[in-house]
Order: structure tokens, then C-alpha cells, then sequence
């Protein structure tokens, strides 16, 4: 494993001698514009190995991307090779369906201490929550970024991550008006909840596994592919492709929906996602 490898997988060719946080905001800003977030594996028939080295070849070699379990463990190794004081922490997801955050650990994020400050990072969430640069570890501050307004809680030892929704303008040439996300009432999305805990990779063996197999979790029920862009993302759920421009108007993203044939699909991993897979998607 090459941090120049690396380097060249997310098109990052700046200096890097200072672990200070205007490099890690730039190598962050580079790994999610160029390592999409995906399942693909799980519905292709492959299996996931947690181990760096799988890990390491599956994205950097091939040009994949991976889940959070995944991803946000090449950043971890990347920035601990540039000398960066890094931890792992594990996180439980909120599920706006069962409207509570998951019983068990399912998410995995990182730490960063820079000059006695603390930021949290993480490269694995995906879609339109997902952070565009390292957010400081405070509470109850609002932390602006182009995708919207971050912000952390915290209450007796246990922190909570949420963010502030936008409206959504559907284009009129999209196909369907049915957004997965569109804004209710509410417009506090909550994210996850984690604790400052160290993990080790190790910890999240048995969710790799479990998450491959439980039939009723959402990465078994959908196909996922997101790729944050400079302006904002793509996501491919399943056959439908959302194009997302963020802040478009003043307070509202502008939300375009494709909806794809079998053989779109796979021209579309490859033209958008930089995506060639070696076996068949059923999406």
C-alpha cells in the first residue's frame, strides 16, 4: 500500500508535509469527489472483506468505492501515514422510519486532534448528508458548509450529529416528483449518535458480516452508488439516478430524477462514477 497510490486514485497532488487542518481539508475534499459511496458488492455478488489490504485494492486499485466501513478506513490508514493524531469512534444511525437511532453500533467515523482541537470526520455517509469538510467538535454550534448547516449536541457524554434540510425545487424534466428525502415539516434531519469511545477496526468484524446478510437492513434492499461533485451529487438508488445542485436558489437545492433501463445502469457507473464492475448488478 502507496500513499502516492493513493494520492492518484483522488487526483490529490498538493503538498502534504504539515498534518494541519488546511491539508486535511483538502485530501478530505478530493477522497469523497472521487470515491463514490456504494453496496454495488452486495448485488454483484461479491463479498466484503474488512481487512486494509482488501480494502486498499478494491478502491484504490480498481477504482471502486465502498461503504462507510470501508471508506472511512483508507482515510483513517491515509492520515495516519501523514502523521495525523486519528481515531476511530463508532456511531448509531438514526432511522426515520422507526424514528430512533439503531440499538446497535452500525456506522463508523473518525476523530481528528489538531493543535488541541478536536474535528470529526467522515467520508462514508453518502447522499446529501454527507459532510464536505472536517467539522470541529462542539456543541450546540452551527457549522455551515455547501451542503447546509451541520451541528453536534452533546448530552451526557453521548453527541449528537444533525443537519439542516433545504427545500428541494424538482426539475420539471425529472420523471417523478417522489424524492426519497423530500422536506417535511421538520426540517432537522437527525444523522447519528456516537460516543468518543476508540474503536478498532476490528469492532465492526461482525456488522460487516451481518449487514451482507440480514435481509431487512436498507444496504440488502437497495442498490446505493453517491458521489459528491463540486456542485453537489449524484446518487444512483436502484434504476433511479438523482442529480442534485446544491443552494441553486437561495435556500433550495435543485433536485433532477432519471429514471434508468438495465443498460443505462451500467453506462451510467461508468460515465458518472468512474465505475467498471467485474460482475453482473442485479439493481
Amino acid at each position: 500500500m502507496n500513499i502516492q497510490e493513493y494520492f492518484g486514485r483522488i487526483s490529490y497532488n498538493k503538498p502534504h508535509k504539515d498534518a494541519d487542518l488546511q491539508t486535511l481539508t483538502a485530501i478530505f475534499q478530493q477522497h469523497i469527489q472521487a470515491i463514490p459511496f456504494e453496496n454495488l458488492s452486495m448485488h454483484c455478488g461479491e463479498t466484503i472483506e474488512l481487512d486494509l489490504q482488501s480494502t486498499y485494492n478494491k478502491i484504490v486499485r480498481k477504482k471502486r468505492g465502498g461503504w462507510c466501513l470501508e471508506s472511512n478506513h483508507l482515510l483513517f490508514w491515509a492520515l495516519q501515514e501523514l502523521g495525523y493524531n486519528i481515531c476511530i469512534l463508532g456511531g448509531n444511525s438514526y432511522e426515520p422510519a422507526e424514528r430512533a437511532y439503531t440499538a446497535e453500533m452500525n456506522h463508523i467515523l473518525l476523530k481528528v486532534v489538531i493543535q488541541g482541537n478536536s474535528y470529526i470526520l467522515d467520508a462514508g455517509f453518502g447522499g446529501a448528508y454527507q459532510m464536505w469538510q472536517p467539522l470541529m467538535l462542539i456543541s450546540g454550534k452551527d457549522q455551515p458548509q455547501v451542503p447546509g448547516i451541520f451541528r453536534f449536541m452533546e448530552d451526557n457524554g453521548t453527541w449528537y450529529f444533525d443537519k439542516v434540510k433545504r427545500k428541494h425545487f424538482i426539475s420539471e424534466q425529472s420523471e417523478t416528483p417522489d424524492f426519497p428525502d423530500a422536506p417535511g415539516v421538520e426540517n432537522i434531519r437527525k444523522i447519528y449518535r456516537f460516543t468518543l469511545e476508540p474503536r478498532h477496526i476490528d469492532d465492526f468484524q461482525e456488522l460487516n458480516l451481518y449487514l451482507q446478510v440480514s435481509p431487512d437492513n436498507i444496504l440488502q434492499k437497495k442498490s446505493l452508488c453517491s458521489l459528491q461533485t463540486t456542485e453537489g451529487l449524484i446518487a444512483l438508488v436502484g434504476w433511479t439516478l438523482t442529480e442534485m445542485k446544491y443552494n441553486y436558489t437561495e435556500d433550495t437545492d435543485l433536485v433532477h430524477i432519471t429514471t434508468l433501463t438495465d443498460e443505462e445502469v451500467e453506462k451510467t457507473l461508468k460515465d458518472k462514477f468512474n465505475i467498471v464492475l467485474e460482475n453482473k448488478l442485479v439493481p
